[in-house]
């Protein structure tokens, strides 16, 4: 039985999504797969991971590919996200790292997060993209005096056994950074990443995979795969893919019930996670002045269950909740609702500001870690995916990870510890969302008041 209802993968439905009103469409970008075509690798998934991996295959490798998509380029998470280009990519904090992996292989990890973020950079400038990039870094905001402490105990554990470097802050100075509001009690600022608008790099990517000889199909939701002829037969609502190899990076968008040993062993191993975002009308100077916000940093707050936010090139601001247990019109209403709610709390003279764009979408959670490596069961496929939140760096880098395992140019041992299978089952799978609502539960308690 799916995890939530058909509402959520229904890929005609409108999103309400701010980032499509910046973008012209191009219908012939990626047309859907018709007929009978053959590849040496079929990908599935058309968002940051699957596109990078096409990309990757395509000019480092000089293969044949063909990628597949459920719905329009850019319809997924990659399309509707925050737009973080950040360090994470697991669930785990940095002390619960270093004590289960040791510092080496954190170090090791923590290094993959730069050179993600360096790595969307490098092809932004290299392909000439704009993407309203803005922030040098991010802002963790404490949300309550005491959160101050956790800041800077991962500061000083960076610093001293780590090498990285973290600027904290306190109240006043966060007030004359432009940082205001009632629940802003210190900071700390890590000088890696950048914000950027997603749909714009995510088209990006697909005209620049395109280019180097990758077929784009979107609208070609994969309904069956079969082990066929020593490779894989892909079956859509209106043609066939046959491929020598596969790599699935569907990410939180897995219909897992779905026929074929691929879906099978992702079955019950991933936990889609609804996330909400607002974007404003453009705010005044005067506006801005007022509320005592007037940075550019992309931030977030030191809450479990955080809030996102940044002011964006163009003055609108963007803000995103995590929460929520399903996704129907009614239940996304609510959800609306209720992010508005926590963006007035937060930013309080902003009450009567207008926001035209609310809509939410899925962070990809799994029950351990962020696997990157050969599909359990599946000779010849392979998978990456499971972000935790983090899918705009860390998803593409490993789109290239797992790209250069499918051709054979690495292994799981070129890759730190933190990123390696196998992705584990989620015990009694049936009931995860009654462990995500326990968790909410308790990540609230703990939140406010713990």
């Amino acid at each position: 039985m799916p995890l939530y209802s058909s509402h959520a993968d229904n890929c005609s439905r409108p999103i309400g999504n701010y980032w499509h009103t910046t973008v012209e469409l191009e219908p012939d970008l990626a047309l859907a797969l018709e007929g009978d075509q053959r590849a040496e690798f079929a990908v599935v998934g058309g968002g940051f991971t699957g596109l990078n991996a096409a990309l990757q295959l395509a000019t480092e490798h000089g293969a044949d590919v063909a990628l597949l998509e459920a719905g329009n380029i850019g319809w997924g998470a990659s399309g509707r996200n925050g737009g973080f280009c950040c360090v994470g990519g697991s669930k785990r904090s940095l002390s619960d790292l270093v004590r289960h992996f040791g510092h080496k292989e954190t170090f090791r990890f923590l290094d993959c997060q730069m050179r993600a973020i360096d790595h969307v950079r490098n092809f932004l400038d290299t392909h000439h993209i704009d993407a309203n990039t803005h922030s040098d870094g991010e802002l963790s905001l404490a949300h309550r005096k005491k959160a101050m402490h956790g800041l800077e105990a991962d500061a000083a554990q960076l610093r001293k056994a780590l090498g990285i470097d973290v600027t904290l802050h306190s109240k006043d100075e966060l007030e004359k950074m432009g940082v205001a509001g009632p629940e802003f009690f210190g900071g700390a600022t890590l000088n890696r990443g950048f914000a950027l608008n997603p749909l714009k790099y995510t088209l990006g990517l697909t005209k620049a995979a395109k280019t180097a000889g990758a077929r784009i199909h979107a609208r070609s939701s994969v309904i069956r795969i079969d082990r066929k002829e020593g490779g894989w037969c892909l079956e859509t609502a209106q043609g066939r893919l046959h491929a020598r190899r596969l790599i699935m990076v569907t990410n939180s968008y897995l219909e897992e019930d779905l026929p074929g040993a691929p879906f099978s062993a992702l079955k019950g191993r991933l936990l889609p996670v609804l996330s909400s975002v607002l974007v404003t009308r453009p705010l005044t100077a005067e506006e801005m002045a007022a509320q005592g916000w007037t940075s550019h940093q992309m931030s977030y707050d030191t809450r479990r269950l955080l809030n996102y936010f940044r002011l964006m090139p163009d003055g609108r601001f963007l803000f995103g909740m995590r929460g929520g247990m399903n996704t129907t019109p009614r239940d996304d209403m609510e959800m609306g609702q209720d992010i508005m709610l926590d963006f007035f709390r937060i930013f309080p003279t902003w009450s009567d500001v207008e926001v035209p764009h609310i809509w939410s979408g899925f962070v990809c959670m799994a029950s351990d870690l962020n696997p990157v490596g050969p599909l359990d069961g599946a000779p010849d496929a392979y998978t990456a995916l499971a972000y935790h939140g983090n899918e705009v760096a860390m998803g593409s880098l490993c789109g290239v990870a797992v790209a250069d395992m499918a051709a054979g140019a690495v292994t799981s041992s070129d890759l730190p510890v933190v990123l390696r299978g196998p992705l584990k089952r989620f015990p009694i799978p049936r009931l995860r969302k009654t462990y995500l609502k326990v968790a909410y539960r308790w990540y609230g308690l703990r939140d406010e008041k713990l």
